[in-house]
């Protein structure tokens, strides 16, 4: 697994399961409980239960997750990440519910990401009462039967993604009542490399799913530098 490749990468890999026949679905009430984002309890993001991308300490972040009585203990894992050999991915979930959440230190030492598939209950118009608006945006197709698809709202000053759910590609539509079914919280060098290697859309407000993937992306990857070789 690439790590790396990981990071901004999230939705792709919800998008790939629905691979499987028939897709599961995206709002999933078995996944995380927490209405973080709106509340800012127990502290704001890019920080989620006192774990914050790039800060806190791999170990810490296990002992706050082992502590937390609503979550099961983590589940750890090495990668095989060539690029980052010291990687590791902890798994956890809420006590009474599905596998949901992860958390990655590219350096076995840090953490540097927090990912989290939200159940229903918190929705985009809550968030950006709070966050502010997103600066970029980008759209997923799902599932055509059923229609789900995804709008992935990118907040880079607090290096924070989230994800809410649309019904679908056709005729779905973001507004303030789209629930947000997941959350992504990396360092701020992080988002810098997703703003770099992404494909997106300038966040004009509230509107179609047709809309945004029918424009032109305002922010396309960088090119990367082709190595040359000198003449003798």
């Amino acid at each position: 697994m690439n790590v790396r490749k990981l990071l901004p990468g999230i939705a792709v890999l919800l998008v790939l399961v629905a691979a499987c026949s028939p897709p599961p679905p995206l709002r999933d009430d078995a996944m995380l409980r927490d209405e973080s984002l709106v509340s800012n309890e127990p502290c704001a993001a890019p920080c989620w239960n006192n774990i914050i991308p790039g800060e806190t300490s791999w170990r810490d972040a296990l002992i706050l997750i082992e502590d937390d009585p609503t979550l099961n203990d983590p589940t750890t894992r090495e990668t095989d990440d060539e690029l980052y050999p010291d990687a590791i991915v902890a798994e956890f979930q809420r006590t009474d519910g599905s596998a949901c959440c992860q958390l990655i230190s590219l350096d076995g030492e840090t953490v540097t990401t927090v990912f989290l598939r939200l159940a229903p209950g918190v929705t985009v118009g809550e968030v950006l009462g709070n966050l502010g608006v997103p600066a970029y945006l980008a759209v997923s197709p799902y599932s055509d039967d059923p229609p789900q698809a995804l709008a992935n709202l990118v907040f880079p000053e607090s290096s924070t993604v989230i994800y809410a759910f649309v019904a679908g590609a056709a005729a779905g539509e973001i507004n303030e009542d789209s629930e947000v079914i997941g959350a992504l919280y990396i360092t701020p060098k992080d988002m810098e490399d997703l703003l770099k290697g992404s494909s997106l859309h300038v966040w004009e407000g509230y509107n179609t799913y047709k809309y945004y993937d029918e424009g032109e992306f305002e922010i396309t990857p960088e090119p990367t530098p082709t190595a040359t070789v000198a003449s003798p």
